[in-house]
């Protein structure tokens, strides 16, 4: 993931989103994103800023993301908010009560990369058609 300032995003992933730190350079670090790797790289770059329409949102692209259980995601959602983050769309449930139901938000991280962070309720409905 490409960042603009590696310290004030380093403090982010791992202040903000309590991700444990793993490997690092004065150009790159790795964390650990819900038991998988997630680098950040120093580069002079920023996204392209386009979006698609998604529920009467936009939703940004690119955007990278994740899928927690329900509990950590609404944790997640919790302690976003405690620290005023802005998000791109606000914490919300996407078909409530029906087939599907997921909460999903997306937030950038200080180089303006895009996150998203999903749980579904029924987890057999990640990738379903």
């Amino acid at each position: 993931m490409p960042v603009k300032d590696l310290e004030e995003t380093r403090s982010f992933y791992r202040d903000t989103l309590g991700f444990e730190e793993g490997r690092s350079s004065n150009h790159w670090v790795d964390f650990n994103f819900y038991g998988h790797q997630f680098v950040i790289h120093l580069l002079e770059s920023e996204g392209a800023g386009q979006t698609n329409p998604v529920d009467g949102k936009n939703v940004p692209i690119p955007h990278f993301g994740v899928v927690l259980d329900w509990d950590a995601w609404e944790e997640l959602a919790e302690r976003l908010k405690a620290r005023n983050i802005e998000f791109i769309i606000e914490p919300y449930i996407r078909f409530k009560g029906q087939l599907g139901e997921q909460a999903t938000m997306f937030f950038r991280d200080p180089s303006g990369n895009s996150l998203e962070f999903k749980a579904f309720k029924d987890d057999q409905q990640i990738f379903a058609n």
